[in-house]
């Protein structure tokens, strides 16, 4: 399972499924190939609205995406039960 996180707090954002995961990294540039980290602010979250990323995706990113201000870094983890 692929669970996403705040990275500065640590707090799960939520859990993602393959195509959320395929929707972050598809849409969103990594600094390298071991590159799981994103800053996400409202412009970011505009952008991946306009690139038909997943409607449950959005609506969980936007609910930790402060309204005004700095975006956060959110990280995905690959995590086995």
């Amino acid at each position: 399972m692929t669970r996403l996180y705040n990275k500065q707090t640590g707090a799960l954002i939520g859990a993602l499924t393959d195509e959320q995961l395929r929707d972050l990294i598809d849409l969103l540039v990594e600094e390298s190939a071991d590159d799981r980290d994103y800053y996400i602010d409202r412009d970011t979250l505009d952008y991946l609205e306009e690139n038909q990323a997943d409607p449950a995706l959005l609506q969980m990113l936007r609910a930790h995406v402060p309204e005004e201000g700095e975006g956060i870094d959110i990280e995905w983890r690959d995590e086995t039960a």
